[in-house]
Formats: C-alpha cells, sequence, structure tokens
C-alpha cells in the first residue's frame, strides 16, 4: 500500500485557472483510490475452451472460433444451481459443446439440466448439438428456431414467445431487436450478472462489428429497456471481449449513437 499523498506547496501559489487545469489533468487525491480486485484467472479445458470463475456458481466461457471464423473468442455462462447446472452459449461447434459437457461432469459433478442459444449465430448455437444428442432441453425465441432452420444449425428444442421468462436461476429476456432479430440476455440475479450477448459491445470496442442481421434502428432502445430492466446488474457480458459494469451498455449506446451521425 502507497502512503498517502499531501497537495504540494506548488499547488498554492498556483493561479486558480492554472490550478484547476492540472487537477482535471492529474488529479488530486489526499489518498491513492484501493485497486480493483484481480480477475479469477483461466483455466483451460482445451487450446480452444476457457474456464473463468466470475461469483459462486458462475463460470465465464470463452470459447475460440476455427479458422474459417478467425479465431474470435466468443462468451458464455455456466450456471450451477439447485444441483444442475445451465449453459449458455456453450461454444461455436459440437466439439466444444461436448467437451464442456465433459468438464462439467468430471470437474462440478452435477448433470446438465438445460442449454440456452442466445441468438441464431454460429457462435451462440453451434454447441446445441452436444447437448440435444443427450437430450438436454434448450431454450430460446421461436424466432430463433425459425432461423437456425434456414441456416442448417442445431434449433433449440425448447421455446419462448418473450419478452421474459424465469428458467431455474435466471431470467431470459428479449429487449427488442439489435445484433440479430432474435438477441436475447440472460439475467442472474443472485449473482448480479447480466449476460449481454452480441447486442452489448465491450469497452475497448471501436465499432458495432457483425451488422449483417442487425436492426441499427431498434438496437438503441434495446439496450435502453435492459438498463431499465437491470439497474442493479453488477457484472455486464458481453458476447466478445471483456466483462465490465454498467457501463458497457452505456459504450453500446454511444457507438450506435455514432453510427447514426
Amino acid at each position: 500500500m502507497h502512503p498517502p499523498l499531501r497537495p504540494h506547496p506548488l499547488w498554492c501559489s498556483l493561479r486558480p485557472a492554472t490550478l484547476a487545469l492540472l487537477l482535471g489533468v492529474f488529479g488530486c487525491r489526499t489518498s491513492v483510490p484501493a485497486p480493483r480486485p484481480a480477475a479469477e484467472p483461466f483455466t483451460s479445458i482445451t487450446e480452444d475452451l476457457r474456464i473463468q470463475p466470475l461469483a459462486p456458481g458462475v463460470w465465464r466461457l470463452v470459447a475460440l472460433s476455427g479458422e474459417e471464423w478467425g479465431h474470435i473468442p466468443a462468451n458464455g455462462l455456466v450456471i450451477a444451481e439447485g444441483g444442475g447446472v445451465l449453459l449458455v452459449d456453450p461454444g461455436w461447434t459440437e466439439a466444444q459443446g461436448e467437451r464442456l459437457l465433459q468438464w462439467v461432469e468430471d470437474t462440478l459433478k452435477v448433470p446438465v439440466h438445460a442449454g440456452v442459444a442466445t441468438h441464431f449465430h454460429a457462435d451462440r448455437t453451434g454447441g446445441l448439438r452436444a447437448l440435444q444428442a443427450r437430450g438436454i432441453p434448450t431454450h430460446a425465441l421461436a424466432l430463433t428456431a425459425a432461423l437456425t432452420s434456414q441456416q442448417d444449425r442445431p434449433a433449440p428444442t425448447h421455446l419462448f414467445p418473450g419478452p421474459a421468462q424465469q428458467l431455474g436461476p435466471v431470467e431470459l429476456f428479449f429487449p427488442g431487436p439489435g445484433h440479430a432479430p432474435d438477441n436475447i440476455t440472460v439475467w442472474h440475479a443472485a449473482s448480479g450478472i447480466l449476460f449481454g450477448g452480441c447486442m452489448v459491445k465491450d469497452l475497448k470496442a471501436s465499432s458495432l462489428g457483425n451488422l449483417s442481421d442487425a436492426d441499427l434502428a431498434s438496437w438503441p432502445r434495446s439496450v435502453e429497456s435492459l438498463q431499465a430492466r437491470y439497474p442493479a446488474a453488477r457484472t455486464v457480458i458481453p458476447g466478445h471481449g471483456e466483462p465490465g459494469d454498467t457501463s458497457l451498455l452505456a459504450h453500446t449506446l454511444e457507438l450506435l449513437r455514432a453510427g447514426s451521425r
């Protein structure tokens, strides 16, 4: 821990306007702020699949795409509660989904009760086949099922019409179109974790990414719906990139507004 910082006598000799400028640039505190807690380390399941603890019973999954997609990392969730596990966006491929199921079996030693796909793209639905091969229910919007059937991707087996549905420890919510016409979010109230999926951008994002199925007119209203519904969110997880707090929602809105100018 650093010792407290005390203002140097030089500050007292500066003109008010100069002092205000310097304070704006360098800041003036009598103590050093406490550092943010370091993120928990990752565990590698395979070279293209990693897991990171976020909260008791909640892990962030990071699955790496194959060469055909440019080795893009995509986020998912593993939630263990009530003697079972819920998987959210369980990988790009059936093989990744199968390895994730094996990790749950070997490490958590509880059954997977359900899976969720947050929209119809491959980074969300690719791993569903592994769950379905074991007879595990997979949940998504009815629209997601319709769109996956057009793309030769595994369709979810349990559909809900929206806008919201409770599924075990989480709430599934359809705030409206955005990155995709069917993007939903997953809210885990016990930990304050909001999985925003690809409709939410990480703080390092300087663009909105893939817009091939985006609804740019509706996207801002959809993000505002998340802000209004989940003001207590402590951790927000984007579809790609690092988690953060609700500033990710504000940043996504900034990108959308910049793109509309």
